[in-house]
């Protein structure tokens, strides 16, 4: 009954979260006339507030400010917009004298009369032909039986219907014709499609304006809404969306500012015609995600096919923009982002589509902030912490948890590439302990879990043997022995056991001590094992929870066979700590206790140097 009431509970809420889904998606789209220009004016509120703080610091006040601000960046966006019309303006009228050069060019790309290219077009048109034309008329039904007529009376009668209108060989030919609108009705239309743009353009103006005089009043208002009790929580979200906004948009606008200019410089140099128009563009239209520069190119290079005559030039074009390009999305931009907007790309080719489809254009320029605000909801407010794992950047899986699955999907060659990344900023050691002993522990709950099958099973363990071998490689471990005493790395029960002896045999190794590593075997082979190699110190290695039993049982037999050895116990990452551990073993005789690999080099080195000492006392 209580699983029962327990499955209802959770497709009930998987409802509630689809319907919520939903109708948050249906508001947006029915809402677009309010929520673009909100939203526009939303970002533009933390792009400006950093200048009018600037203006505000020079005891302007913050109503004066807030309007030299928006009164110079209207200004310039609409200085720029003239300037640009009225290149556009001057392109048209320019046009119809590039024939000649377009035409030399199709004549180029099309070739001689029996060119590959020209066959293609013959064909193509071929089939056209047979496609568009009219299906054959169905044959009259002969007449019903009448007083056949005359033969001169006959022959005009079908003289007469056959140039009759409308009949086969003279058809009706009907044109449809469109009506004509009076001035006034073309003003109308002018200013309809006119009136749309500039009324979403004041809202956004009047929205920007309000919220940047009273930007305080808005924070305070979205705290309280949220709840006393998440004081902390919001601010601290609130903070990270403020300075991770801020810093894209600015670090947006000097970058896409930086392209138009040195776009439209080359092109000034290579005299392509309305440099400046082209550069404003492309910086413009580089705002739109993944289409906005390529739309920018496609302009003047389409321009410099029609003015120039040879083909040069528009290489060099398309040269100059892959250059340019290039060089900012892979250098520039990451390094001037610094620790990056944490959106990943793909979430960013996502929400270009989606926030496109619900708003249209505006969507697709604003999807980038959006997405980005999304991210950080989802960062700070435990509700969305979807968002940022479906949305963000960042690892979802822990290193370990990522080399596990690694293992379970038998991938060789990845789980070794995940251990060498891990490398290049981490020593061996970091990886035994924080990576590759905790992925064991999880193989090793499956294993008792009856969850691993024997092939996988034996795929993590000789993978995993392998890896070690393959680190063993590595260069850094010192080239003379610092010890004469033999360490011994013994399994406690279980397979994975005994490659953290290998993991710890290996450290030891490269750090000049005489050890070796025990496989597992049968508990009385393993202690022979210690008197025939003369071992001075024994490690027994065990990954809890389901080796501590063994261990325990196994350091009583060293103790009782070998009272002067000594005995060090590893609990490899045990969630008790070190204090736990040691209560653990606090009924039995061993010299010392280690939860890491690094803690266990620790012990074993003073162990080593207190019977070094000893010896140099004898």
């Amino acid at each position: 009954m209580t699983t029962l009431r327990s499955k209802l509970a959770t497709s009930s809420s998987h409802l509630t979260t689809l319907g919520a889904t939903a109708l948050v998606i249906a508001t947006l789209y029915f809402g677009r006339q309010v929520l673009i220009p909100l939203a526009s004016a939303v970002i533009l509120t933390f792009l400006l507030t950093p200048i009018v703080s600037g203006l505000e610091k020079l005891r302007l006040g913050r109503v004066l400010s807030v309007f030299l601000v928006l009164l110079i960046g209207f200004t310039a966006i609409g200085s720029v917009g003239w300037l640009a019309a009225n290149q556009l303006v001057e392109i048209t009228r320019q046009l119809p004298g590039y024939k000649a050069n377009i035409r030399a060019k199709l004549e180029s790309i099309r070739g001689n009369a029996n060119g590959d290219f020209t066959k293609a077009a013959t064909t193509l048109g071929e089939l056209n032909k047979e496609l568009t034309k009219p299906p054959d008329t169905p044959a009259v039904p002969p007449p019903t039986q009448s007083i056949p007529a005359p033969p001169r009376r006959q022959a005009a009668k079908k003289e007469s219907a056959a140039d009759a209108p409308g009949s086969q060989d003279h058809p009706f030919t009907v044109n449809v014709a469109e009506p004509r609108l009076n001035i006034v009705q073309q003003a109308e239309t002018l200013l309809g499609s006119l009136l749309g743009p500039f009324e979403t353009t004041g809202v956004i103006v009047i929205f920007t304006l309000f919220m940047l005089i009273k930007r305080e009043d808005l924070r305070d208002r979205v705290i309280r809404l949220t709840g006393h009790d998440r004081l902390h929580n919001i601010t601290k979200a609130l903070d990270d969306g403020t300075q991770r906004l801020s810093r894209f948009l600015l670090v947006q606008f000097v970058v896409n500012a930086t392209y138009g200019i040195l776009f439209g410089l080359g092109l000034y140099f290579l005299k392509v015609p309305h440099a400046l128009l082209f550069g404003a563009m492309g910086g413009v239209l580089r705002y739109i995600p993944y289409l906005g520069t390529v739309i920018g190119a496609a302009f003047p290079i389409a321009l410099s096919i029609a003015v120039f005559p040879g083909w040069k030039e528009v290489g060099m074009v398309l040269a100059l923009f892959l250059v340019l390009e290039l060089t900012l999305a892979n250098l520039v931009e990451p390094m001037l982002y610094g620790s990056h907007t944490g959106v990943s790309p793909l979430a960013i080719l996502v929400a270009a589509v989606f926030w496109a489809e619900l708003w249209g254009p505006a969507g697709l320029i604003l999807s980038t902030p959006l997405t980005l605000c999304l991210m950080v909801m989802g960062r700070h407010v435990l509700q969305f912490k979807f968002l940022e794992i479906a949305l963000g950047d960042e690892p979802v899986l822990t290193p370990e948890a990522h080399l596990y699955q690694r293992l379970l999907a038998t991938d060789h060659e990845e789980v070794g590439e995940i251990a060498r990344t891990y490398l290049k900023e981490r020593k061996l050691g970091d990886l035994y302990d924080a990576v590759l002993i905790p992925a064991l522990g999880f193989a090793e709950q499956d294993r008792h879990n009856d969850v691993l099958d024997a092939d996988k099973e034996r795929f993590i363990y000789d993978c995993t043997d392998d890896l070690i071998e393959e680190l063993n490689e590595l260069p850094g471990g010192v080239s003379a022995e610092v010890s004469g005493e033999v360490i011994l790395c013994v399994p406690a029960r279980d397979p994975s056991d005994g490659l953290v002896g290998r993991m710890l045999a290996q450290l030891l190794q490269r750090s000049g001590y005489r050890a070796q590593a025990l496989a597992i075997g049968a508990v009385d082979d393993m202690l022979k094992e210690v008197s025939l190699r003369d071992a001075q110190i024994v490690c027994v290695s065990a990954l809890p929870p389901f080796a501590v039993g063994q261990a325990r049982s196994l350091c009583k037999r060293l103790r009782a066979s070998y009272p002067d050895v000594k005995v060090m116990v590893g609990l490899w990452n045990y969630d008790g700590g070190i204090v736990k551990a040691r209560e653990r073993f606090q009924n039995i005789s061993i010299d010392f206790v280690a939860i890491s690999l690094a803690g266990a080099l620790e012990r074993i080195r003073r162990a080593s140097d207190v019977l070094m000492a000893k010896e140099l006392d004898v």
